[in-house]
């Protein structure tokens, strides 16, 4: 039988072992960040008291994100994705967010379309390893008292404030948040977090003539180290720039909603947080 409850820090051993298992860059860093973000939003699925799954959940305002939705292979296809997504489901109803959105692999895509999603547009994952790119002077370190700015042109983006997410990311990896002022206007900003397999890079809201600069920025400073980004496809620019540094497109992800359409700009996302929270 098929129960789910909410995840506790000591779900950590079997969430780590299906990220694992299915070869996903998330670590352990990464599922305390989304415990501190949603205590009460993150579940494990159990058949038979033996935990088999795991999904997370996230609020911003209006708008919620589902992600991490694994399972182990031996519980596989008997119901364990769609029984977590529609308790994650009534859990946000919970909190009469507006919108739901998640970024779906192609399989997962298939649970998510009888749950009521509809596509928004597709992401295409690039790897490849840094290389050294043109020093840019102009970017600098973020530093604490640029975050309320940051945090601002971020929601612009997305929708809706992810204040939280943005503050943990930067507490986890201060020097890895670097932005770009022109004439003393915000143009971008990038981050990066260290992965099991690779860095991740991302967020990266920028302008257009500021996402190339901000890339070829971290591509220096982590020049000869593993990197994934996530760019979305409608996003041609950020496409030509990412595959000019040399990186190859490894998968791809359709971003999903479910409720309202979502709002904010996307032309200015050059690269997602990652599947888990756009």
């Amino acid at each position: 039988m098929l129960a789910i409850r909410t995840m506790t820090a000591t779900d950590a051993p079997v969430a780590l072992a299906v990220t694992k298992q299915a070869g996903w860059n998330q670590g352990e860093t990464d599922w305390r960040r989304f415990l501190g973000m949603e205590p009460d939003g993150c579940f494990v699925a159990e058949m038979d008291g033996e935990p088999v799954g795991t999904t997370v959940t996230c609020v911003f305002g209006a708008v919620a994100w589902i992600g991490m939705v694994l399972v182990d292979k031996r519980a596989r296809r008997r119901g364990v994705a769609t029984g977590l997504m529609k308790h994650a489901l009534v859990y946000l109803e919970g909190r009469d967010v507006q919108t739901v959105r998640l970024d779906a692999t192609e399989t997962g895509e298939l649970v998510y379309d009888k749950l009521g999603f509809v596509r928004e547009y597709q992401l295409t994952r690039y790897q490849g390893t840094a290389r050294g790119a043109t020093a840019e002077t102009q970017v600098v370190s973020a530093t604490p008292d640029m975050l309320p700015a940051l945090i601002a042109f971020d929601a612009r983006v997305a929708g809706g404030s992810r204040e939280d997410m943005l503050n943990r990311l930067y507490s986890d990896a201060p020097c890895g948040v670097r932005v770009l002022y022109q004439q003393g206007r915000l143009e971008g900003f990038i981050m990066t977090r260290r992965g099991v397999h690779a860095l991740q890079v991302g967020p990266c809201i920028a302008s257009p003539s500021a996402g190339a600069i901000l890339l070829s920025d971290i591509l220096n400073r982590c020049a000869g180290q593993p990197v994934i980004l996530d760019v979305p496809c409608p996003n041609t620019t950020a496409i030509g720039v990412t595959e000019s540094f040399g990186f190859k497109a490894q998968r791809h992800f359709i971003r999903m909603y479910r409720g309202c359409a979502p709002t904010g700009d996307a032309s200015a996302l050059w690269a997602s947080s990652g599947p888990e929270k756009g």
